[in-house]
């Protein structure tokens, strides 16, 4: 029972992590089971199955907000269930003891990407049209593949490529990630019991963590309008990149003359991120802020060469729209002036 406990705990951490965040469920999950001494395939297996319940709940409030390109869902999900379903079953076929590093080796990969991206601010791209199958369907292959045999990954690898692309709102990228992965997790577990078969499935660890994601999904909500995102994930990249540190230690032998030395070195480096991570948030904060003012304040705007463009650089506007509105977009550009 106190075992059980923890595990809901952790669930209940990874969902709070992922709602605040909009990746990063199983990346959590599977970094915290590895580290109590769950088997690499048992860990995915497990994470995967939950996931299949706690997706399900999200891309349904998501779709009843709006959320959701289908379009997108669509061509993004179909090749993330091929890559998780081959996944799965590579992950399935190899030793324990060969899947451990492997495991951990994509984890350590995806918390420092989630160091080195939330240490900045995300940059959009203003991109126009829609997006194409020829991207869709290779990213989906990729981060379900990667998810499959991580424990986790396809927020993290297909929410940043669809964001910087600049042709989705935000919101429509996170609930198509989320409302596809129901799908990707579907073909994950399927995979991992063709390879494992229903032993493979630690039963009481996957209601635990469903449990506890069910009820961290309410209270998510409520932690991403409190902390920023942007510490979050920095916080959470590090304990990815030290958890699995020490599983890639183990398996390479290093000596305790190295270990020390290896970890002095990645809190460092974590540290480094979470100051670059606070700079970015006051940055941001203070353009955000010196943007509001101009749009309420017409004679700064007008004195404020940078809130104010020249009649040469300024955008035109289209014939319908009316006298006296913005154009789309130039809050955006100010902000990024701003913050350069």
């Amino acid at each position: 029972m106190r075992k059980l406990l923890i595990l809901a705990l952790v669930g209940l951490a990874a969902q709070l992590v992922d709602g605040a965040l909009g990746m990063a469920y199983g990346l959590t999950s599977s970094t915290l089971l590895l580290f109590v001494g769950v088997a690499p395939a048992a860990a995915s297996a497990s994470v995967h199955l939950a996931e299949i319940g706690t997706t399900l709940a999200a891309g349904v409030a998501h779709w009843r907000f709006g959320n959701v390109d289908w379009r997108v869902v669509t061509r993004i999900a179909l090749p993330g269930a091929v890559g998780a379903f081959v996944g799965a079953t590579f992950l399935s076929s190899i030793s324990t003891e060969n899947a451990a590093p492997w495991m951990a080796g994509i984890l350590f990969t995806l918390g420092a990407y989630l160091l080195v991206r939330f240490s900045r601010p995300l940059r959009q791209r203003s991109g126009a049209g829609r997006l194409r199958g020829r991207f869709l369907g290779p990213l989906g292959l990729v981060a379900g593949f990667v998810d499959a045999t991580g424990g986790g990954g396809w927020g993290p690898v297909a929410t940043p490529a669809l964001l910087v692309s600049g042709r989705m709102e935000p919101r429509k990228v996170i609930g198509s990630v989320d409302t596809a992965e129901f799908v990707v997790a579907g073909a994950a577990s399927i995979g991992f019991l063709i390879g494992l078969g229903s032993e493979g499935f630690l039963l009481p660890t996957v209601a635990a963590l469903l449990i506890g994601g069910l009820i961290a999904a309410p209270v998510a909500a409520w932690l991403v309008r409190i902390v920023p995102a942007q510490l979050l994930g920095a916080t959470i990249g590090g304990v990815i990149v030290l958890t699995n540190a020490r599983i890639l230690l183990n398996a390479g032998d290093a000596g305790s003359t190295v270990r020390p030395v290896v970890y002095a070195l990645l809190a460092l480096g974590w540290v480094v991120a979470l100051t670059f991570a606070v700079r970015a948030l006051r940055r941001t904060r203070r353009a955000r802020a010196v943007v509001a003012a101009t749009n309420t304040d017409p004679a700064a705007t007008a004195s404020d060469p940078v809130a104010a463009p020249s009649e040469a650089t300024a955008p035109a506007v289209p014939a319908g729209v009316a006298a006296g509105s913005a154009p789309a977009g130039s809050d955006d550009d100010r902000l990024a002036a701003v913050e350069r």
